[in-house]
Parts: structure tokens; C-alpha cells; sequence
């Protein structure tokens, strides 16, 4: 008996020992991040649309008479000045028509001066009793209509010199000019294939871009909630980003809104015009056109990495008084450089996981550090 109670006692004491050297559970340390204070900002809205260019004078070139193409006088895709020769149509034709023209007035005028001298016959007869009044009627109705003849065959030698005068096709505008779409030796027919090439101003230069109706009224109603204010004016500015990412250098400004949409594709229609002296920008070219001139009051932004996709909407990473954090679902909006606005959802003051989102969890435990903190952890951590 004696020697079981020995036993017990011992196997209990090898069990006491045996508890106190098991590992006692670790406390997890806290996870190192950097804060983004809350705060309302006054920050510009800019709105990207994607913009076409085009020209801000388009000029058809057509025909004018009726011939054949004698020769194409201009370098196609070239600048052209204002009044350059494009293309020549054959003139013999119309040089014809203007002697005729001439030759049919100088006919006239012959006929009206045989009149006149008729009447200056009658008149003293006349004023004798030697020619009766019919004689004298009718001599003046002979000048009459021989001046009325003169002026019909000088309307004649006038449109004739026209039609000379357009067998030389020229530019009106000074601008870029397009391919000829007809070559020597066609024949021109105004009414049917009287379009010769296209003359295009490209300084200035327009871009077009359309508005939908949703954004229009999400517009709207951030403006009734003065979370967006509009100039009071139309006064926007428009700046261009270019597709290879560089930055067009000229800025524009909008001189057009269609007051009315589409109605195929339920948006307005807007135009900026910008300067365009070294011939950047080519019609039909696409373009980002960015809007600037709006702004947001006293706006809640954080950093694009503060923000999280999760099952119900995006998220952010609330740094709790105990240093603890606390996932919890915003509004977002757009963007702004990179910023995320927040329509709601985080109070001004309050502070939220920029750096090291991603190692946190609902409730962990956190320490701030300063931005160059963190980065001088990540990099010991990355060796």
C-alpha cells in the first residue's frame, strides 16, 4: 500500500513537471502598416471621354463645268494655300463659248447702233410731220430692244469668262488636302461626279466627344447634393491625352454642347477646339479628351490601395482607437490621380490601412509607422 502511494505521488509530480515545460501559445505580434488620415478636400473633377478629331473647316472641292481632267496640280496629302490651283479642266471648250460670247455682243451692239441711228433720222421728220407716228414708235421699240439685246449678250460673255474661270478648280481655304479621287483624262459631270478631293483646316482643330444621358444625370444629382459645382459659366477647359500616352501641348476649350441627344445612341454631343499650329493632330485621329473646370467640395478621398474588392462591395481597413482594424464596406466614386472618393461611408477624421493591406485580417492588431518605416521593413523582410 505504501509502495502505491509512492507511485502516485511521483507519476503526479512528473506530470506537473512535464505541464510546466510544455510551450505556452505564442501572442501574435502586430502588423506593421502606414495610415491615411480622413480628411474633406476641395479637389477638381476632370471627366474622361474618349474624343475623335476633326477638321474645324472641311471644304469639298467640286466641279463646277461639265469636261475632261487636263491635270492634277497639286501634291495629294499637302498642305495647300488659299487660292492654289488643284486641278485643271479642259478649257478649249469654254475659250470657244467666250468668243462666241464676244462675237454674239459685238452682233448686238452692231444692231442697237443701226437703230439709234434709225431714230435720230425719224426724229427730226417726225417733228416736220414728214414721218408718222407709227414710224417714229418704231424706231424706238428697234433701240429699245437693242439695248435690251446688248445686255442679254453681255450676261452671256460674262458667264462665259465664269465657266472659263472654273476649268481652273483651286482652294478656297488654306489647309490639308486629300487624295484626287478622279485622274487625268475622267470626265466630270458636276451633278454626278463633280467631287474632286477634300480640303480640311486643321488649325484650329475640333474634338468631339459624346456625353451619355446616365452621366448627365449622375451629374445632375451630384449637383443638387453640392457634390459637384459646375463654373457658372460654360468656361471648360479640355486637355488631351495622345495614344501612345504623351500629352497633347495645347489646351482647348469646349465652344459647342448639342442641346438636345441622339437619339441612336442617347448622348449629347460636345466640341472642343484647340490650337493645333504644328499639324499634331489629324482628322479622325482618336483622342482621351479630359474636361476640366468642375469641382468637388469638401471631397473624402483615400488611396487607391486602402481599397479593397470583397463579396459585397469594396472595402476599407478602419484603424480602430486599440490599434485594432475593421473592415467596413464605402460608396466609392471616381477616381481622382490616385485617390478613390468616397461617396460614403468614412467620417473626416478617421483613419484607414494605406501600406500593408494585404497582410491584415477583420480585427487584427496593427502598428502605424511612417511611410519610410515601412519601406525600410519591406526591404529587410525582401532579404
Amino acid at each position: 500500500m505504501k509502495k502505491t502511494l509512492i507511485l502516485l505521488i511521483l507519476f503526479s509530480f512528473a506530470i506537473f513537471l512535464g505541464g510546466c515545460h510544455q510551450k505556452q501559445p505564442k501572442k501574435s505580434m502586430p502588423i506593421f502598416v502606414t495610415a491615411f488620415r480622413v480628411g474633406p478636400k476641395t479637389i477638381p473633377a476632370d471627366f474622361q471621354f474618349v474624343g475623335v478629331a476633326k477638321s474645324s473647316h472641311p471644304v469639298e472641292i467640286r466641279a463646277r463645268v461639265e469636261g475632261y481632267i487636263d491635270s492634277i496640280d497639286y501634291v495629294e496629302g499637302t498642305m495647300v494655300s488659299k487660292d492654289e490651283q488643284l486641278f485643271r479642266i479642259d478649257p478649249r471648250p469654254f475659250e470657244a463659248s467666250l468668243k462666241e460670247a464676244k462675237g454674239g455682243l459685238a452682233r448686238q451692239e452692231a444692231i442697237l447702233w443701226r437703230a439709234e441711228r434709225s431714230l435720230k433720222r425719224i426724229e427730226p421728220l417726225y417733228e416736220q410731220n414728214a414721218a408718222s407716228q407709227k414710224d417714229r414708235d418704231n424706231a424706238l421699240a428697234e433701240v429699245l430692244a437693242g439695248e435690251a439685246a446688248v445686255i442679254e449678250a453681255r450676261a452671256n460673255v460674262v458667264k462665259a469668262e465664269l465657266d472659263l474661270g472654273y476649268t481652273n478648280v483651286t482652294s478656297p481655304i488654306q489647309g490639308l488636302s486629300s487624295r484626287a479621287i478622279y485622274r487625268e483624262g475622267t470626265l466630270i459631270t458636276p451633278s454626278i461626279n463633280g467631287l474632286l478631293t477634300l480640303v480640311s483646316v486643321i488649325d484650329p482643330i475640333w474634338v468631339v466627344f459624346s456625353v451619355s444621358d446616365a452621366e448627365l444625370l449622375e451629374g445632375r444629382a451630384e449637383g443638387e447634393a453640392a457634390q459637384l459645382i459646375l463654373p457658372e459659366e460654360p468656361n471648360y477647359s479640355v486637355s488631351l491625352q495622345l495614344a501612345d500616352g504623351s500629352t497633347f501641348p495645347y489646351e482647348g476649350v469646349v465652344n459647342f454642347a448639342s442641346p438636345t441627344l441622339d437619339p441612336k445612341t442617347g448622348s449629347m454631343i460636345v466640341r472642343a477646339q484647340f490650337p493645333n499650329p504644328d499639324g499634331e493632330l489629324l482628322p479622325g485621329q482618336f483622342v482621351e479628351a479630359i474636361v476640366s473646370g468642375a469641382y468637388r467640395p469638401d471631397a473624402i478621398v483615400v488611396p487607391q490601395e486602402s481599397v479593397f474588392q470583397g463579396r459585397k462591395g469594396m472595402y476599407v481597413f478602419v484603424i480602430n482607437s486599440d490599434n485594432t482594424v475593421s473592415a467596413r464596406e464605402v460608396e466609392t466614386g471616381e477616381w481622382y490621380k490616385n485617390y478613390w472618393i468616397i461617396n460614403a461611408g468614412l467620417e473626416a477624421g478617421e483613419e484607414v490601412v494605406a501600406e500593408g493591406i494585404n497582410k491584415v485580417q477583420n480585427g487584427a492588431a496593427v502598428h502605424v509607422v511612417s511611410k519610410a518605416k515601412f519601406n525600410d521593413l519591406e526591404t529587410d523582410r525582401m532579404r
